[in-house]
């Protein structure tokens, strides 16, 4: 029955394709990274989305890590790619790379976890740390970074730590987790970047304690019994953004119709993957492939169905690791690409001031998705900006929250911050407002990365 509906609906695209316009560029290459968050980009592929937009796309599996495929979208070797959320807007202020590039919409949310070794949990266990609680922050590391300190003095070596690229979610959420506990990360320890696959070699080598990385780099290491994971970002910020399809924004202006059907054939995929847990389970054997994310579909299936796996033998209830549509997960909010802006300050890779309304609104589409979520049935949100932090499904872990009206009070509000930029310079450069509204909790698409069937709307 399932595939008789699949065939229907994509006989249904295929008509409806046919009623847009034409492409200007129908052969297109998009680079992706070996996570299972790549899924909608696999998906609109496997099942056909691509092809019923009149496209031949070929999905490319990047071995150079965020900074090969970010060079390979400036040059024009990728026409699309899978890409971490603040990737485009720091190329766009020339932090990483220099091209204005754009995020068309947002992949997913979630999806990454804090993963430590052995060796510095039994540390941290000696200072209080109780790995089975939800959440777990991070005051035992900071007592342990505190003795540490005390005994070796001015000979302190700081502790270090992977992430997977410098204006990732992974960094700041890193350095989220530990600030929180009163942890200074550019003091107390080295951030290091590393592709995601080598993360859980570089940890049995010794040469990280531990790592924030996305799925399934995490569970390789429960798995194999050599640490846990003691957070995921879901913990540190429910339902926060993760990745997004971006593009060159003049390869967008010129390609414009190749660009929305690309959108549409994503945002179908999107909403596959949340339609049921039995198309997760579908994705998963795709993911699987050596050409995706080569990983076993048992490691798979500890994040991608509704579980994640925190420490070895206990499949934790998590059905919102890995959210694809619901919840407007697809949306590219404008707040949302605005807080990495206030990370970039408050970590000090800014070292000037900037209008970061003018930044994200040049950088994201909500404009854009809009047109195509009305052909493609996805809801959209009642505005581009919102407030995180206030909502049952979207708290952040030392209950702040995030209004862009006071972007720059944010940033100066933490007690840990290594700003290089004065508040006073920046709020000269911020004299606007917008007008936030709440969207409420939604599942129009089905069960998966819903945190309760009660808030499924789909017939």
């Amino acid at each position: 029955m399932l595939k008789q509906v699949l065939k229907i609906g994509l006989g249904i695209s295929v008509v409806a394709s046919t009623l847009m316009a034409t492409p200007e560029k129908t052969k297109l290459k998009i680079g992706f990274i070996a996570l299972t968050d790549c899924a909608p980009l696999v998906i609109a592929k496997e099942k056909g989305f691509f092809k019923a937009e009149g496209l031949d796309v070929h999905v490319v599996k990047e071995g150079g890590g965020w900074p090969g495929i970010q060079q390979k979208v400036i040059s024009g070797e990728y026409d699309f790619s899978h890409a971490l959320a603040g990737m485009p807007i720091a190329a766009t202020l020339g932090i990483n790379g220099n091209a204005n590039l754009v995020a068309l919409l947002s992949l997913d949310l979630n999806g990454n976890a804090i993963t430590y070794g052995n060796n510095i949990i039994k540390e941290m266990e000696k200072y209080g740390l109780d790995k089975t609680k939800r959440p777990v922050s991070a005051e035992s590391l900071k007592k342990y970074i505190d003795a540490k300190h005390k005994a070796e003095g001015a000979n302190y070596k700081p502790l270090t730590f992977g992430m997977v690229h410098p204006v990732s979610t992974h960094n700041y959420e890193l350095r989220y987790w530990m600030a929180a506990s009163g942890i200074k990360p550019d003091e107390d320890c080295t951030i290091k970047p590393f592709p995601p696959p080598t993360m859980p070699s570089n940890l049995i080598a010794g040469n990280i304690e531990g790592y924030c990385v996305g799925e399934p780099w995490n569970s390789r290491i429960v798995l194999k019994g050599e640490g846990s994971a003691l957070v995921t970002n879901y913990d540190i910020w429910n339902n926060n953004p993760e990745k997004v399809l971006q593009a060159r924004a003049d390869f967008v202006k010129k390609n414009p119709e190749t660009t929305k059907a690309v959108m549409r054939a994503v945002l179908k995929a999107q909403m596959w993957l949340d339609e049921s847990w039995e198309h997760r389970e579908e994705a998963i054997k795709y993911l699987a492939q050596n050409n995706y994310v080569k990983a076993p579909v048992s490691v798979l299936r500890k994040s991608m169905s509704g579980t994640f796996l925190y420490n070895k033998g206990v499949d934790s209830k998590n059905p919102m690791f890995n959210v694809f549509a619901n919840d407007y997960a697809a949306y590219p909010f404008y707040s949302h690409g605005m807080w990495f802006i206030t990370q970039m300050y408050r970590w000090g890779q800014l070292d000037h001031a900037v209008n970061m309304k003018e930044v994200i609104e040049k950088v994201y589409r909500p404009d854009l998705f809009a047109v195509v979520a009305k052909e493609v049935g996805y809801t959209l949100p009642p505005s581009p900006w919102k407030k995180d932090g206030v909502d049952e499904y979207n708290k952040f872990l030392d209950g702040k929250v995030w209004d862009p009206n006071k972007a720059v009070d944010y940033i100066y509000d933490f007690k840990v911050q290594n700003s290089l930029v004065s508040k006073e310079e920046l709020a000269k450069a911020n004299n606007w407002t917008v007008e936030t509204k709440q969207p409420a909790y939604v599942c129009p698409y089905g069960p998966a990365g819903c945190a309760d069937p009660k808030y499924v709307t789909k017939k």
